[in-house]
């Protein structure tokens, strides 16, 4: 089986989001979602507009997730890697580069954002009306 990974805080979710989880499930056979915890969001300098709970809720329901576990810190990446036998680390080609460490344990793909849509941007709007 082959397993693959993703992270993020997937706050007011929307099809951008959809689309990521769509993409990174297609890789392999198991979807592993890392969920940024509110304590990991604080540390970030980000304010989510549902918990932790809330977010994992929405995210247990849609088909492309498998699992989905707490993401508590920058450092865990590499031991969620190997403590679930990841074969592909996903993420945002928005994160170019920056996880290119992870390639002596698994492949890490940076897939295209979805465009015209983003969280910044919905709040922004929001906040236009």
């Amino acid at each position: 089986m082959r397993k693959v990974i993703t992270y993020g805080t997937f706050d007011l979710l929307h099809y951008g989001h959809i689309n990521l989880l769509r993409r990174a499930k297609s890789l392999g056979d198991y979807l592993i979602v890392a969920l940024s915890t509110d304590d990991f969001n604080e540390i970030k300098g980000k304010k989510s507009y549902f918990s932790y709970e809330q977010r994992k809720l929405l995210l247990d329901a849609i088909v492309y997730v498998d699992e989905v576990i707490p993401e508590r810190t920058w450092e865990q990446k590499k031991e969620d890697v190997i403590n679930h036998d990841v074969h592909t680390f996903v993420i945002g080609d928005d994160w170019k580069g920056k996880f290119d460490f992870l390639s002596e344990f698994c492949e890490v793909v940076y897939l295209p954002r979805t465009e015209g849509i983003s969280t910044t941007k919905v709040k922004t709007d929001l906040n236009k009306q």
